[in-house]
């Protein structure tokens, strides 16, 4: 069983020295100024994801909640040609150098154990007016980078020593999730399905190959498509030369569950996670309720008692059976593991009545037990368990807490002159948020890697709720939207300093094979020479017929009396129609 650590120790290296700003101005556009908005909650006690299995008691869990929105400043003549004259329009009014759009957000949440960090990516989505940056053409979207850049960056500051960490998110096409009205505007392009979970892969395989800065002892990403067999699955994976080792068609539930380390016979219904808005989610819970109602005591399914069998009738649910593909994407980071020391340090004792003296013995090692053997599950016990983390409290720390609850029983009679308290004036407001540990043995919350602004929970919920009741259909009325969502939050980015100018050149963020389509290793393919009419025999072509060698000669003449002549009518077989005189 993994032990938890007694503290957890964040990035101390690259991670640690670049701030997300600094990462996002590296791959945005080279001179263009983009707004960067990053709202967050601090750890809080959340719902197990798993359920426990019979006679153990669930994993402490904790949540946080992490939003990240991108905006650019549209240029004056778009805004203006896009809005109508209204009463008055006269009047002065907030510059349009100052006004901002949205035009990208990702929700991502971070769920955080004694064993595990998981990074769930919620809801991603983009409004389409990234196009009034006037980029180059043939340039690609910078959206697919700040994406994998926001991910890499919370991977890296909250790795823990000895903790796996997991990326997970659901592939599910569909027209807005973020910004309502903004499938309207036709410079919004959607993805479907398919290319949708090719997308992601291609987002998710940069953070195995290098975009993560910190060490990991393994890499591995899981790719599983409800309906499809491996070798159609295996399209979707991206095309590079270390992709064919880190990619596997299935799932790592079984690998990245801590119960089967300990355990064996883990229930299926113990192996999944239950996401917030998650289609297998859903499908776990409605499972429990065949068993009972109240969700208790339940050891297994009646129905599904296998992963393979609980994947299958996934394939037949309503968000994988509609017609569209969806996909489910994990990326597995295993920890290093600390080498086994070649010396341990032993008590011998020498003598009863001498005290004990600390030896170092090297064939130790050779002499350790075994590792003892997994427990069995069984599903119809239910002894309760007491949590690894927690050890039964001595006889000593009993009658040291019955003596105080003594104490407190007998209370001081007060006498004397009443001294009334002077009042306090508050001067300032204080946010007692942050008035937590940063490391835990669940958690681990660095400053650097919070939000510009850090919110509760419900307050949270409220500002991306305002966002989903907004318009973004038209630009003007984006930048209205945007402009009461960004005054509502109050989150950085809303100043000159504010803004993030990108350093990427258009070269760096083209593709390796071209620039734009049609085009190969960075030059154009010109093919008008190599176009030819049908039957358009030129002087080039004669004089060239006159030098072919005899047998070639013959067989062209015999493919060209090969081919149908047209017959001509001639002028004495066409009569002419005799007109008459009222014609005329």
């Amino acid at each position: 069983m993994a032990s938890a650590p007694k503290h957890a120790t964040g990035s101390t290296g690259a991670a640690g020295s670049s701030s997300l700003r600094d990462r996002l101005a590296a791959v945005l556009p080279q001179g263009h100024k983009f707004g960067v908005h990053h709202l967050s909650t601090p750890p809080t006690r959340a719902e197990p994801l798993c359920a426990a299995p019979p006679g153990r008691r669930p994993d402490k869990t904790y949540r946080e909640s992490h939003f990240l929105a991108v905006s650019i400043r549209p240029r004056e003549h778009a805004v203006a040609g896009s809005k109508r004259a209204s009463p008055g329009a006269d009047q002065a009014k907030e510059p349009e150098s100052k006004k901002r759009t949205l035009v990208f957000a990702l929700e991502v949440f971070i769920f955080t154990t004694a064993y595990q960090t998981t990074l769930f990516v919620s809801k991603a989505d983009s409004t389409g007016y990234l196009h009034l940056l006037d980029l180059p053409e043939g340039a690609p979207s910078p959206i697919r980078q700040v994406c994998a850049t926001f991910l890499a960056y919370l991977l890296d500051h909250r790795r823990r020593n000895h903790i796996q960490s997991v990326v997970n998110l659901f592939a599910r096409a569909q027209a807005q999730y973020l910004f309502p009205g903004s499938v309207k505007n036709k410079g919004k392009h959607v993805l479907d399905d398919r290319g949708l979970v090719r997308w992601w892969c291609k987002v998710l395989n940069p953070l195995m190959e290098g975009l993560s800065k910190e060490p990991w002892a393994g890499t591995r990403g899981y790719l599983l498509v409800p309906g499809l067999e491996d070798v159609e699955t295996r399209a979707f994976i991206p095309r590079t030369a270390a992709s064919l080792g880190n990619w596997v068609i299935g799932h790592p539930l079984e690998q990245i569950s801590h119960y089967t380390r300990d355990l064996n016979g883990v229930p299926p219904r113990c192996l999944i996670p239950g996401y917030p808005d998650d289609p297998k989610s859903r499908f776990r819970d409605e499972l429990d309720e065949e068993v009972s109602k109240q969700k208790q005591d339940i050891g297994a399914w009646r129905s599904v008692k296998t992963l393979d069998q609980f994947w299958e009738m996934m394939a037949f649910r309503q968000e994988c059976s509609s017609g569209r593909l969806t996909g489910f994407i994990w990326l597995v980071f295993d920890p290093i593991q600390s080498p086994l020391p070649s010396c341990f340090k032993t008590v011998t004792p020498t003598n009863p009545h001498t005290t004990s003296t600390i030896t170092c013995n090297p064939s130790i090692s050779r002499d350790m037990p075994p590792t003892p053997s997994r427990k069995r599950v069984e599903v119809s016990s239910h002894i309760p368990h007491l949590s690894p983390l927690k050890a039964p409290a001595s006889p000593s720390t009993l009658a040291s807490q019955s003596s105080k609850t003594r104490r407190k029983k007998t209370k001081k009679k007060l006498s004397g002159l009443v001294v009334p308290r002077t009042p306090k004036i508050k001067t300032e407001a204080r946010s007692y948020l942050t008035n937590r540990p940063t490391a835990t043995a669940y958690y681990y919350w660095p400053p650097e890697a919070r939000g510009d602004k850090l919110v509760q929970e419900t307050e949270y919920k409220r500002i991306v709720e305002l966002l989903l009741h907004l318009d973004f259909s038209t630009l003007d009325k984006a930048v209205g939207s945007s402009r009461r969502w960004l005054n509502e939050v109050a989150i950085g980015g809303s100043a000159e300093g504010g803004d993030v100018v990108g350093r990427a050149s258009i070269a760096a963020l083209a593709p390796a094979n071209g620039a734009a389509p049609g085009t190969v290793n960075g030059t154009v393919t010109n093919l008008t020479g190599l176009i030819r009419r049908k039957n358009a025999p030129s002087s080039a072509d004669s004089d060239a017929g006159r030098t072919l060698p005899p047998a070639v000669k013959k067989s062209a003449e015999l493919a060209t009396e090969a081919v149908p002549k047209v017959n001509v009518l001639g002028g004495s077989i066409v009569r002419k129609e005799k007109k008459e005189v009222g014609d005329q």
